[in-house]
């Protein structure tokens, strides 16, 4: 006969099992539904560690933009500016700037007007 419940077979198990750790329901403890769950969590997981860098370049232009609200100056037009002046500040340093140092970040909106 043919062995199907060898360690193998339990070892693939239990790493599964261990993976969906934390997962409610029988998609913890059941095999086949926590594999399920496992897979999906993966595509999820690959799909989201792209988007968090969409997210975070968008709410970095979000600060940016509200920054420089007071000095009348819109996002399109100070980055273009910035490109003119060529000064190489990436969008998360403004970011970081505004949020940490705003007279730095209103020493270079005003070298750049």
């Amino acid at each position: 006969m043919r062995v199907t419940s060898g360690t193998a077979r339990h070892a693939n198990h239990k790493r599964i099992i261990k993976l969906a750790k934390g997962y409610q329901g029988r998609r913890k403890s059941v095999y086949k539904l926590a594999k399920q769950a496992v897979i999906k969590a993966g595509r999820y997981s690959y799909r989201d560690r792209r988007v968090k860098k969409r997210d975070f370049r968008a709410l970095w232009i979000l600060r940016i933009n509200a920054a420089l609200k007071p000095n009348e100056l819109s996002y399109s037009k100070f980055i273009a500016l910035l490109k003119t002046n060529q000064i190489d500040l990436n969008r998360k340093m403004l970011s970081e700037m505004i949020m940490e140092n705003p007279s730095a970040f209103q020493a270079i909106v005003d070298k750049v007007k």
